[in-house]
């Protein structure tokens, strides 16, 4: 079969278990984006200070629910943080290990365009088959090689409009309150993003500013402030926003 599986993925899944529970709702008021409008989209839940706790794509469920791709090694601490939220509301919160995450570099039928970038390829959740055949070193050898940064090795602790959120499509600034929306609203108002998670050649690295090297693949991801950064490292998709801010 086809390698598409991503294992390194997994699905968290909210359920409202009251018919007058509203998922979405609970979420539109902790992630980044506007996840009342069309799915999948691309969005983070943040400390309260702005930085990135984990990134995640929002899928559409059945009967009201919603899906979360999210990292694998992550997703445990992430159904505790969304736990917290919830307080008395009837939500139910878990890993469904019934259900995978795939993805192909090419255009096929029935999956959906990646929502940060549609070079990434296509997405799409399928029902878990010991025929899964894993496509993660694929992918992320390709995600590198466009520049685009994901999970927490990388982006964690970064504030979420220096991961490139906006040119990601990460982050709605109409939508209303999130947690650690105040921080991000400013910096976004202010023009105020004075430093970039950029994926640059590893022996151009710096090692004070690297969050995670891959020397397989001879690429680091780095933190720099706009002016360190070479022009040539840039993407097309975030070349117009490396301008230094005056």
């Amino acid at each position: 079969m086809t390698a598409t599986r991503l294992f390194d993925r997994a699905v968290v899944r909210l359920s409202p278990l009251d018919e007058g529970e509203n998922v979405t709702g609970f979420l539109q008021g902790l992630l980044t984006n506007d996840v009342a409008g069309p799915l999948p989209a691309y969005a983070a839940l943040l400390s309260a200070q702005g930085k990135t706790l984990f990134d995640l794509i929002v899928w559409q469920g059945g009967q009201g629910e919603i899906l979360l791709d999210c990292e694998a090694t992550y997703a445990e601490e992430l159904v505790r943080r969304l736990s917290l939220y919830r307080l008395r509301r009837k939500i139910d919160i878990r890993i469904d290990d019934t259900v995978g995450v795939h993805w192909r570099k090419q255009s096929g039928d029935g999956a959906a365009p990646d929502p940060r970038l549609a070079d990434l390829g296509e997405r799409w959740l399928a029902p878990v088959s010991g025929d899964d055949v894993a496509a993660d070193a694929e992918w992320h050898a390709h995600r590198l090689a466009l520049g685009v940064p994901e999970g927490r090795d990388e982006l964690g602790d970064v504030l979420w409009l220096e991961t490139n959120a906006v040119e990601l499509h990460g982050v709605s600034f109409s939508k209303g309150c999130y947690v650690g929306q105040e921080n991000t609203a400013r910096m976004n108002w202010r023009q105020k993003v004075n430093r970039r998670l950029v994926v640059v050649p590893l022996d151009s690295s710096e090692e004070k500013r690297r969050k995670a090297a891959y020397p397989a693949l001879g690429l680091a991801v780095d933190h720099l402030r706009l002016e360190a950064i070479d022009p040539a490292w840039a993407p097309a998709w975030l070349a117009g926003s490396l301008s230094p801010v005056e």
